[in-house]
């Protein structure tokens, strides 16, 4: 079975073919700032997105009549269980109506496209609206506003199988921290082998390299009635144009630790500053498992700094071991999930 697995992150798409398990081929394409500040809204950006994919086809070699499946990145859908689902229209008309912009929404869209040039099953799989939270988690502090379950569940899930395979435990018995640390930032314990809790890396949390995270609420009310932006505008700052890209005008790690090297004392701060947050929220995702934390895993792009995981480490290591798978497996995990599903292994879920 030969799979096409799309990952669309907030700053890049990861591209994937297998080959039954074996890998062909992997690459990440980066897209700067000024390639995705022209386009409005995240949905625009579906055609530049697959014809980019479709050049990472071409310059490989790969013909299109050779795919059996395509596999996407699982968007803001529903409250679902975890699990891997056909992409079917109800999906796509919640993925375009989502109610939170998140790269990640894209991946259906995009898988459904090619594969229906193809004649080809087009597949997600544990996407970020998975939700196993405890019923406490949900109480936001306010009556009319409820905490979501909106995450990086790919990765997270992907690291989590891998702890237990290596420390020769059951899924279902762990108790542990994932922090996965990339263009969002999602902090989850999983409690058991279930995630029952995260911040929502759109609303709260640390901030990341583009996005605000928890914010004090009187001052986005302040702005949001100051008459200089729109909801849309709004939004599109808080999610895109926040963070490390707000302070120090680059969403690249790479460029923040250069200026840090360099000695430039504002850009260490904001360094310093969301190691801090991170670590702070790492801290908080604790008292969830009451204390009863056996690893805490970084993953995720950023998790690749060196200098950023000896900071967190510093932070927080008092509470568990610090456990570091960087990068993500997640093209892996998606394009096992649809083999599993296409060789009769797995009953594929339904999306209604």
């Amino acid at each position: 079975m030969r799979i096409l697995v799309i990952n669309p992150g907030s700053t890049s798409t990861k591209v994937g073919l297998y080959d039954d398990e074996n890998l062909v081929f992997s690459e990440s394409i980066h897209h700067s700032n000024e390639e995705l500040v022209k386009f409005d809204r995240l949905l625009d950006q579906k055609e530049f997105r697959k014809e980019e994919v479709l050049k990472i086809l071409k310059a490989h070699g790969i013909e299109l009549s050779s795919l059996d499946a395509v596999v996407g990145r699982g968007g803001v859908l529903k409250p679902i269980k975890a699990g891997t689902y056909p992409v079917n229209d109800a999906m796509i008309n919640d993925l375009v109506h989502a109610r939170v912009e998140h790269a990640s929404n894209l991946g259906g869209i995009l898988a459904k496209e090619i594969a229906d040039s193809l004649g080809v099953p087009a597949f997600i799989a544990d996407p970020v609206s998975v939700d196993e939270f405890e019923d406490i988690a949900r109480i936001s502090g306010l009556k009319e506003i409820k905490r979501l379950s909106l995450l990086h569940t790919l990765n997270i899930r992907a690291n989590a199988y891998r702890y237990a395979k290596e420390h020769n435990k059951k899924f279902e018995d762990l108790n542990i921290i994932v922090a996965h640390l990339g263009g969002g930032i999602s902090i989850a314990p999983i409690k058991n082998g279930k995630i029952v809790d995260v911040n929502n890396a759109n609303e709260g949390g640390p901030f990341s390299p583009e996005r605000a995270g928890g914010l004090p609420s009187i001052n986005i009310v302040e702005m949001s009635y100051s008459g200089k932006y729109s909801e849309k505008e709004l939004k599109k700052l808080l999610t895109k144009s926040a963070g490390l890209t707000s302070y120090l005008g680059t969403n690249d790690m790479r460029e923040v630790i250069d200026k840090v090297k360099k000695g430039d004392k504002y850009a260490t701060q904001i360094f310093e500053a969301m190691c801090y947050q991170i670590s702070k929220e790492i801290a908080a995702m604790a008292t969830v498992l009451k204390g009863n934390v056996e690893a805490i895993i970084l993953t995720g792009g950023i998790a690749y700094n060196g200098e950023l995981v000896d900071e967190v480490k510093r932070r927080v290591e008092w509470i568990a071991p610090i456990v570091v798978y960087p990068g993500e497996k997640e093209l892996e995990a998606l394009a096992f999930a649809a083999l599993r599903v296409l060789r009769g292994e797995e009953e594929p879920r339904e999306y209604v």
